[in-house]
């Protein structure tokens, strides 16, 4: 039931935001390329005239907007968050009529919005005498599409799992599970962390974290690394974190230690933003075919290294509560499968799938709710957690 401090919310953008924008896009100015450069550099420049040209006098903004409207019950009210003061935050709130629903807080990443719930979120309504029903929220991260963006510095994945959790609260779901990716996993791990398992009962996501073997801190899965070699999808797995943190990892540096140089251009030029959001979703996915009508704040990098340096994004893994993993070959990190579970007693889900990347809700919806029916299925381990059953 919603209280005096929730307020409906409807995407509205006003006339005059979209005609500065169309004024931008027209006067756009573009480099040169390299001829037979594809995508080495990085965006081609074909593809980013011809989006530019769709975003100005294709992309049909009302129509977007209704449509969004219409699928999303969506509301805002304020969080206040310890430090930080209160912050508006905007969600999308979708009550299932399952008597045995799950309440499930879904957190997206970068570059991404609570409109990566959009496929999976009618799924996830759905119940059958197998698997339960779930009851979904999903936040807009403070910065991120219409939740107000915190004005103090060092607010990370704390602050963030914070606002989850207050959230959650304010609705009435003291007790919940979470789902996410990229950002969405780090942060949902915190919330596991620090609010479970009194409030947060599991957490799955997509995007699963590990930390190469220690001597001292994982000695049985160091002697296994030593002595023992990888099966071939092991292997990959690491030879393409190389390649990443070679090839594609860039923007993250330059992020995480000048995130406001970078938003200088990306605020004032749309084309720059879509060149910058564009290469991931390309990069990012396994061959998945965006459309051009598919297509955030930066200081979360910045203020999450800060805060743990680059290797605490890898580090303090353990959670109390029951946990799932989904793993799909393109996404952007992968490690060896006894990296995930050796030592972690409470991962009690794991699924290998043949294609997918990192953006696995919208590229394999299907696949992503299936994990998580399964994961939940009535009578297991994560079910039994969340109604309190031995």
């Amino acid at each position: 039931m919603a209280d005096s401090l929730e307020k409906p919310f409807k995407i509205a953008i006003p006339d005059t935001e979209i005609e500065l924008l169309k004024k931008k896009l027209d006067l756009a100015r573009f480099p040169d390329e390299l001829e037979d450069s594809g995508k080495a550099y990085g965006v081609p420049l074909a593809d980013i005239r011809r989006l530019t040209e769709h975003w100005k006098n294709g992309y049909d903004w009302r129509k977007h907007e209704a449509e969004l409207n219409d699928e999303f019950p969506q509301f805002t009210r304020d969080i206040g968050v310890d430090g930080f003061g209160m912050l508006n935050v905007h969600y999308v709130h979708k009550k299932s009529d399952a008597a045995d629903a799950i309440p499930l807080l879904f957190v997206h990443g970068w570059p991404g919005s609570f409109i990566e719930i959009r496929k999976i979120l009618p799924l996830l309504l759905q119940a059958s005498p197998e698997h339960p029903s779930f009851t979904v929220v999903a936040l807009s991260l403070p910065g991120y599409g219409f939740s107000e963006a915190p004005s103090k510095k060092g607010f990370e994945g704390n602050q963030m799992a914070e606002t989850g959790h207050k959230l959650m609260l304010a609705l009435g779901y003291n007790e919940y599970v979470v789902q996410g990716g990229d950002w969405g996993a780090l942060i949902g791990r915190t919330m596991a962390q620090l609010y479970g398992p009194a409030h947060v009962k599991a957490w799955h996501t997509n995007m699963p974290f590990a930390r190469p073997p220690e001597p001292f801190k994982q000695p049985l899965l160091y002697l296994q690394h030593v002595l023992f070699k990888y099966n071939a999808r092991d292997q990959e797995a690491l030879e393409s974190n190389g390649r990443f943190f070679v090839q594609e990892s860039a923007y993250m540096r330059l992020q995480a230690t000048k995130p406001q140089t970078v938003a200088y251009g990306l605020a004032d030029s749309p084309a720059s933003l879509l060149g910058w959001i564009y290469e991931k979703l390309y990069a990012w996915t396994d061959n998945y075919p965006w459309t051009d009508d598919e297509g955030a704040s930066l200081r979360m990098y910045y203020e999450m290294v800060s805060a743990r340096g680059e290797a605490g994004l890898f580090s303090n893994l353990e959670t109390v509560v029951p946990t799932g993993y989904s793993h799909f070959p393109k996404e952007t990190v992968r490690f060896p499968k006894r990296w995930y579970t050796c030592g972690f007693p409470n991962v009690i889900f794991e699924s290998y799938h043949e294609s997918g990347g990192h953006f696995a809700a919208t590229e394999r919806p299907e696949e992503v709710v299936g994990d998580l029916r399964r994961m939940f299925e009535k009578g297991g381990r994560a079910f039994n957690a969340v109604h309190d059953k031995n």
